[in-house]
């Protein structure tokens, strides 16, 4: 999701325009912490520091673009409780005996829902807590033993999970929030709880404009989604000892964050003109498999991508010869990708149907960097070239991607110096061809043409120096074919 998020996030402000000011709310106390801390002996904020860094750490390796700013829980207490306050206040919230707070779910009636159709008047489970219906849910929880808590009007505690989030958000953007994200799994009960709570808390009819959840990640042939609770995940650390970042970022380019049931087509092109004024769109989310046979495929559509930006320019610097181009054609092919792109990132940021219009692109610029032996002295079209390469760079680095064939080949070192031996090296197999197959200047002219006249001996002769000089090379033109055929098989693919 994280990553998912961080491109849609990239296309608002590198291909839309639009400032994002985005906030991540860190929960650094809740059950699992207090619990797992308590195991280690140690306090459950020294712990959550621990797992916070360790989240940043992770998502920098990931290229994940860091928040505006990050918001803990535990900095923000007075917040919260004055937030319980003000819905207790309305009416929607009650305390208990036993210094728990809860939503009144029911008190919200068919306000309750409008995200995900749930309602209050449905039939109530039996309830076993000082809760008045099952539906309500926790703002404020007291204190059990040997747990981190604050003093509040309804005595010492901490705060529900729910709330946690309405007051961060609220604490910067007011009543009114443009996008809220997460996973499909959480569009109930939290953020159906979230809607309640600031509409409540701000008396407005509408608090956020857009949730877009993205779909569960599972292995492939899995029903289950990739979960620690289940324990059939991969840790971050792990994957990238095996994987680059960017490969992982085509992998997820090449699927729609979330798919759903009749989705309007121009929906999001509102939203990306900064008319934030429509009801709550939540599509239903389809899981995506994961594989190395899937993340495979990831890896080598960049390496396709990466063998034809080194191709072209190959092409440019004269280093492959190739028959005249058509640059009418690639001009406009050009042209047509960068619509179909934006028309596609206006669409739900579909990232598929972008991702497949760059490599359309890409096979007709593949099409006319047909290679020949021989230099007809035809000029070179560099400037449509170096256009499709800028363009292309540009759309998978503003995507943060990191684009070239040494990361992709070997996600990571010193790519700078890597990347002059390739070409040095791709250069002087160009040169030992260009050798193997040119004659020497005197076996050329004396090369007989038809008709011609002539003593048949010398004729002769010369043919036999040819082809004599053809067989010493051959071990040339066969070294540069292994070579071809070695650099092929790290991802290096020379024309």
């Amino acid at each position: 999701s994280y990553v998912r998020f961080d491109i849609i996030r990239r296309i608002m402000t590198r291909f839309f325009g639009i400032e994002v000011v985005m906030v991540m709310g860190i929960t650094d106390i809740d059950d699992k912490i207090i619990k797992r801390a308590n195991e280690m002996n140690i306090s459950p904020v020294a712990l959550a520091r621990i797992y916070e860094e360790d989240f940043k750490q992770d998502m920098a390796a990931l290229k994940v673009l860091p928040p505006t700013v990050y918001m803990r829980v535990t900095d923000n207490i007075p917040q919260i409780i004055s937030f319980i306050k003000t819905i207790i206040a309305s009416g929607q919230a009650y305390a208990t005996s036993q210094g728990n707070v809860y939503f009144d779910v029911k008190s919200w009636g068919k306000r309750y829902g409008v995200l995900t159709t749930i309602y209050p008047d449905t039939q109530d489970e039996e309830v076993d807590t000082d809760k008045r219906h099952s539906k309500d849910f926790a703002l404020w929880k007291a204190a059990r033993p040997r747990e981190l808590s604050w003093t509040s009007p309804w005595g010492k505690g901490r705060p529900g999970w729910h709330i946690e989030c309405s007051t961060i958000s609220s604490a910067v953007f007011g009543k009114q929030l443009d996008i809220h994200t997460g996973g499909i799994d959480l569009a109930f009960p939290h953020h159906e709880n979230e809607i309640a709570q600031c509409e409540v808390y701000h008396q407005c009819e509408q608090w956020g404009n857009y949730f877009l959840h993205s779909g569960h990640l599972h292995v492939k042939g899995s029903q289950e989604k990739m979960s620690k609770s289940l324990k059939n995940y991969v840790t971050i650390k792990d994957f990238l000892k095996k994987f680059s970042s960017d490969q992982f970022r085509m992998f997820c380019l090449r699927s729609r964050y979330s798919s759903g049931k009749e989705k309007k087509k121009n929906l999001l092109i509102v939203e990306i003109c900064m008319a934030f004024h429509a009801c709550f769109p939540s599509w239903q989310c389809r899981a995506i498999e994961f594989s190395d046979e899937s993340m495979d495929d990831a890896k080598h559509l960049l390496q396709a991508i990466s063998s034809f930006v080194r191709d072209a320019n190959a092409y440019m610097k004269g280093q492959l010869v190739c028959d005249p181009v058509r640059e009418d054609i690639l001009w406009e092919r050009l042209a047509n990708t960068k619509v179909t792109v934006k028309a596609a990132f206006a669409d739900d940021f579909d990232t598929s149907r972008a991702v497949a219009a760059i490599m359309d692109l890409i096979h007709h610029g593949n099409r006319q960097l047909k290679a020949v032996t021989k230099d007809a002295g035809s000029p070179r079209s560099s400037v449509v070239y170096g256009s499709i390469i800028s363009y292309i760079e540009g759309f998978f680095n503003a995507l943060g991607m990191s684009f070239g064939e040494r990361q992709v080949a070997l996600g990571g070192g010193d790519l700078a110096v890597l990347s002059n031996v390739i070409d040095e090296l791709v250069r002087f197999r160009t040169k030992v061809r260009h050798y193997a197959l040119a004659l020497p200047e005197a076996a050329a002219e004396a090369v007989p043409t038809e008709g011609a006249a002539g003593a048949k001996g010398p004729k002769q002769e010369q043919k036999e120096k040819r082809q004599q000089l053809m067989q010493e090379r051959k071990p040339l033109l066969e070294a540069c074919d292994s070579l071809r055929g070695d650099l092929a098989a790290f991802g290096i693919h020379i024309k």
